[in-house]
């Protein structure tokens, strides 16, 4: 599920539309939820790990918390996979 996070999130503008600019902010956190059909708690849960990983930053609006991704990040992370293996 968390893969599929990180590339729901290579394309802000494809959830609805929020108050402030998903290619600006990130994408709202009730937005990812409801795509990924679970629970805010388990919503949260994985967007922690995402961004505990450095995959994915934080903003917070309002209550709302807003992801992006950190494109520098995945990019190393896909380079030392392909270095590894």
């Amino acid at each position: 599920m968390r893969v599929a996070i990180l590339r729901w999130l290579k394309d802000p503008s494809d959830f609805p539309p929020q108050l402030e600019p998903a290619e600006e902010v990130g994408v709202c956190l009730k937005h990812i939820q409801a795509r990924a059909g679970v629970s805010q708690s388990t919503a949260s849960q994985y967007m922690a790990t995402l961004q505990n990983a450095g995959l994915v930053s934080s903003t917070r609006v309002g209550q709302w918390t807003h992801y992006k991704r950190v494109e520098k990040r995945i990019a190393g992370l896909a380079a030392d996979v392909l270095r590894e293996l």
